[in-house]
């Protein structure tokens, strides 16, 4: 039995609390990751999941001994990573999660040459527009939006991007284009629930920042969905730049209170503040700084 491996499939099944997902993270099958997690019992003694139809779940003994897996693999890793950076080629596996708009567009670019580049290198993408916790999901990097929340994960910047407010012009001919944004009241407003703070928008007004509440018929905790029903006329939408830009270019949607945007958020690659960064996942922040920045 390898071991390393079998504390591999351990730490993604109690991670997803689910042996399929926890194979798919993996990129195995569910008989592998569950003869793995069998033979690691077996191996061990002891139960180190209370398994139901539906989902499982850690043990007492199961808990314990994930949190030492977790430290264990890292350490491990760790130990390839420095044999790696001793080597002119990059291997190994990269498991990341980001936004699902940004994952599957601007991400997905900025990696493609990087990959192309470390062909060894195999990199799974989770893309979730809710935060996915790192070390409960076995993974290396997270791709996130705004302000850090958790002080034990570090944050490296990659880029800055605004927020604008759009509507399409089928919506603007037929309810008017809003002069002020306290005018926004009167509007449908199509509201990004996985935003900080969805129902109040900021905009800066004689050099003041001030926010004006809004509120509508559509909520959605995708930037990509608001941007999309925005173009179909439903309302006017506030999300980032990258989101709406499509629109923008191809006429569907135009951007309102150019003058008066005040918001601007930044994006990080985080991780874990206890983990040692391996050479692989190190070369790809630096890679997504540059490409990004």
């Amino acid at each position: 039995m390898d071991t390393i491996e079998s504390m591999r499939s351990f730490v993604a099944v109690a991670g997803q609390k689910s042996f399929t997902a926890g194979a798919k993270q993996l990129g195995i099958s569910t008989n592998l990751a569950s003869k793995q997690v069998r033979q690691l019992e077996t191996r061990l003694d002891a139960q180190l999941f209370h398994r139901t139809t539906r989902r499982v779940t850690l043990s007492d003994t199961g808990l314990a001994y994930f949190e030492r897996c977790v430290l264990l693999l890292d350490q491990f890793d760790e130990l390839e990573g420095l044999v790696q950076e001793r080597q002119s080629e990059l291997a190994g596996p990269i498991r990341i999660t980001a936004p699902t708009g940004f994952g599957a567009g601007e991400l997905v670019k900025a990696i493609r040459p990087f990959q192309m580049a470390n062909p060894k290198v195999s990199i799974s993408l989770h893309l979730s527009d809710q935060h996915v916790d790192i070390l409960d999901g076995g993974l290396d990097l997270a791709i996130r939006f705004g302000p850090l929340q958790n002080s034990t994960l570090i944050a490296r910047k990659l880029l800055t991007m605004r927020l604008v407010v759009f509507a399409s012009p089928d919506y603007i001919n037929a309810h008017g284009e809003p002069a002020h944004p306290r005018a926004l009241s009167t509007h449908n407003c199509l509201l990004q629930t996985s935003s900080s703070d969805p129902e109040h928008w900021e905009f800066t007004i004689n050099g003041k920042v001030e926010k004006f509440r809004v509120g509508g018929s559509f909520t959605a905790n995708s930037p990509h969905a608001v941007a999309n029903m925005a173009a179909g006329g439903l309302g006017i939408g506030r999300c980032p730049l990258y989101t709406a830009e499509p629109f923008l270019k191809s006429g569907k949607l135009v951007l309102l209170f150019e003058d008066k945007m005040a918001s601007e958020f930044n994006l990080y690659a985080v991780y874990p503040s206890g983990r040692h960064l391996t050479a692989r996942i190190r070369k790809l922040i630096d890679h997504l700084v540059i490409i990004l920045g």
